[in-house]
């Protein structure tokens, strides 16, 4: 096994995972951190970091960090770190050439002895069944004899501060016992939340897909429950205040549910599923709920437009928010999207407005420009769509310049308290 003293890492992947971990385990050993994107490596190099999650003063401190795009930066390792995506495409049928093509990068370095560990989440068995004769292949060396695995599932949550790397607990395995055991040292050096060696890999893996396929699902419960309550009059979240009383409640609250991770994780554990003779009800039936919910909303906006006589086919209405999530300026997945695209259906007017999104990035991979909120002034309907501080901030006499007298203010994220537009002629919808 690796001495401690002889540990040289390579983290292959440097965005909302890879870089953390690079950061981190530089401060304890030799790491070469890579990422062929050449813009990406520029930009941190300058100090900074477009995904958040890094300050500019932890780049400057990391003197046993090397960034890179030239694969030839990472020759030298003998601990080979994965930390791609692992996306979907159009059909959601797990897109493993991200993975695949990590894996032949480490391979084609691999010498006797290393280790490569996996962060990407993957269905059980993707890391011995795909990445493994991929690594055998290209190196040319024997698995568990030569060379051996990891796989250590990444659990990071993009824009919360508290929750960082170090303060979340991490489920680690190993290609043998000696291997886990090795894997487990080396990341309770920088965990301080402590580590869960799980009895193989493929536990680990499928550990780490019902974490969010089981928020994806009970998500999903309160989305159709939302949609029941609608229908019925009655106010969603008064409905979860009062139920949640009870000790043994569980807090979910509707929404819609993009991302990297809820959105697209259940549907490599329905892969495998399938794969192997077996078809889920639930799950599936969680993310059809869930991937509806942006027409949903689309709906009820223009239901509440027509309330106010609104004609939508001329109603200029804005968007506040084009992030999966709040704070955080992480665009990938984002179903507010299918917001638009639906309203687009009814020939509205749309702008949208995100103060923490990039907009270089938003026009690249969405197509949309985005505009400053000084820029929205009297507009038929406000579309708040994800929970950032500054429109949690938002005051009454603010909508009144967002707003006409007769707008209405569609509210995803249920931000405002049920009663908090009643003394004006706004109609306040909320999810």
């Amino acid at each position: 096994m690796i001495k401690k003293s002889e540990i040289s890492i390579a983290v292959i992947g440097l965005g909302y995972v890879g870089l953390p971990l690079a950061i981190e385990f530089a401060k304890k050993h030799p790491v070469v951190g890579y990422d062929l994107n050449d813009e990406r490596i520029r930009e941190l190099k300058s100090g900074y970091d477009i995904t958040g999650e890094v300050d500019s003063k932890d780049l400057d401190n990391s003197r046993k960090l090397l960034l890179s795009s030239k694969s030839s930066s990472i020759k030298n390792a003998n601990i080979y770190i994965i930390t791609v995506p692992t996306p979907v495409d159009k059909n959601n049928i797990p897109n493993l050439r991200p993975l695949e093509s990590a894996s032949e990068l480490a391979g084609s370095f691999l010498g006797q002895g290393n280790i490569v560990i996996y962060e990407s989440t993957v269905f059980p068995g993707a890391t011995e069944e795909v990445c493994v004769p991929i690594l055998e292949k290209v190196s040319k060396l024997v698995y568990n004899k030569e060379f051996f695995c990891g796989y250590s599932p990444e659990r990071i949550n993009p824009g919360d501060k508290k929750h960082t790397l170090v303060n979340i607990k991490k489920i680690t395995s190993g290609s043998n016992t000696n291997v886990s055991k090795f894997v487990k040292i080396l990341y309770l050096e920088i965990i301080k939340a402590g580590v869960f060696s799980a009895s193989s890999i493929a536990v680990a893996e499928a550990a780490k897909v019902i974490e969010n396929t089981q928020r994806d699902v009970n998500i999903a419960l309160i989305n159709e429950l939302a949609i029941i309550f609608n229908r019925l009059g009655i106010d969603t979240n008064e409905v979860l205040e009062a139920a949640s009383t009870k000790w043994n409640f569980l807090p979910f609250k509707p929404g819609l549910v993009g991302g990297h991770c809820i959105g697209v994780d259940p549907y490599y554990l329905t892969h495998k599923a399938v794969e192997i003779g077996y078809k889920p009800e639930i799950i599936i039936a969680g993310r059809r709920i869930n991937d509806s919910m942006g027409k949903y909303i689309a709906e009820q906006t223009i239901l509440n437009l027509i309330k106010k006589n609104i004609n939508p086919t001329k109603a200029n209405l804005a968007i506040l928010g084009l992030t999966f999530k709040e704070n955080c300026p992480d665009l990938r997945n984002t179903k507010v999207i299918d917001i638009i695209d639906n309203l687009k259906k009814y020939n509205c007017k749309i702008i949208v407005s995100d103060e923490i999104a990039d907009k270089k990035e938003s026009k690249k991979e969405l197509s949309i420009d985005l505009v400053n909120l000084n820029e929205i002034k009297k507009m038929d309907a406000i579309i708040v769509a994800v929970k950032h501080k500054m429109y949690t901030n938002l005051k009454l006499k603010d909508f009144e310049e967002l707003l006409k007298p007769n707008g209405c203010v569609i509210d995803v994220k249920s931000i405002y308290e049920v009663d908090y537009f009643i003394k004006t002629s706004f109609l306040h919808w909320r999810l």
